[in-house]
């Protein structure tokens, strides 16, 4: 239940920062070194690409790793767990208990930060004398391409990161041609959290989970319902007047199964569950802000429009 809901509110807090967070900055070169501006507006400078590399979010981890500089990462937070070199690193915590005495031993050239972690989080390592790096979230796809370009300004892999970038927009632009022959579009319940079944958390506008399912030819159960809620708790009734084509379990991770999901009082004639239409997803391809965002829209694309894809 409780790592269910922690789910839930690990995402909410991704979803809050990226909504004040300013317009994600275009990294720069000077002369003597690096310089970027972060999500906190703060300008972070290095002397050279940095090689001992501390990531403290999960999506920061990810997106290291995608522009090639996972052997410079020296630590993770709690929850990195991909890709799976991850797990040889040492953990320094997570959420709002990092330890910080074993980050200041690790010595590290860079701290890199995401929105998950609070400005005083920031301001207390950087008291330290470690140059911390707040990267700010991305709304949309092309904003996760420039996050990648910073990543890889810090860390000297602009070229892996322009060839990735440049493969990620060719799988996106692939995929979009193909949904042009879209007529129709199904309701999708994207279902993160049902510790209470009969009142499930879902997704709605501003998240990535909505941006996808739309991208990938879907109608989210939240704009048919006329949810406005990011992350809303729905009724059994407002489930039932929307009727989904598709339920999509994003807790599936958490040991919600097909099946009970059928037996939950009401749901027996909802037309995804008649039609068997419900399936288990890894809620990680649309949660975490970095390159698998491209894999998450192909899989919802692949369940929400099967026929294309025959």
């Amino acid at each position: 239940m409780f790592r269910k809901l922690a789910l839930v509110l690990f995402v909410l807090a991704l979803l809050v920062s990226a909504c004040a967070a300013p317009a994600t900055p275009q990294p720069t070169a000077v002369p003597t070194g690096i310089s970027v501006a972060d999500g906190l507006g703060r300008v972070v400078k290095l002397a050279g690409p940095a090689q001992k590399i501390v990531s403290m979010a999960p999506s920061n981890t990810e997106l290291l790793f995608a522009v090639g500089a996972g052997k410079q990462v020296i630590a993770r937070d709690d929850f990195s767990d991909f890709p799976a070199e991850v797990s040889a690193l040492p953990k320094i915590g997570g959420t709002n208990k990092y330890n910080i005495e074993q980050i200041v031993a690790l010595k590290p050239d860079l701290v890199l930060m995401a929105e998950i972690n609070t400005p005083e989080q920031v301001k207390s390592i950087e008291d330290l004398g470690i140059t911390v790096y707040y990267l700010a979230n991305p709304k949309t796809l092309e904003d996760m391409y420039t996050n990648l370009l910073i990543v890889a300004s810090l860390t000297g892999h602009e070229k892996d990161a322009a060839s990735l970038i440049e493969t990620l927009k060719t799988r996106v632009a692939a995929l979009d041609e193909k949904l042009k022959a879209v007529t129709s579009r199904p309701v999708v319940f994207y279902e993160l959290d049902s510790t209470d079944p009969a009142k499930p958390y879902t997704a709605g506008p501003g998240t990535f989970v909505d941006l996808l399912i739309v991208r990938a030819g879907g109608a989210n159960l939240t704009t048919a319902a006329g949810i406005k809620d990011p992350y809303p708790q729905v009724s059994v009734e407002q489930v039932v007047t929307t009727d989904p084509d598709k339920i999509v379990l994003g807790d599936s991770m958490w040991g919600t199964t097909i099946e009970s999901v059928g037996q939950r009082p009401g749901w027996e004639k909802l037309k995804a569950v008649v039609g068997q239409q419900i399936f288990p997803f890894d809620d990680n391809l649309v949660s975490r802000p970095g390159p698998r965002l491209v894999d998450g829209l192909e899989a919802l694309a692949k369940l929400i429009h099967p026929e294309l894809f025959k």
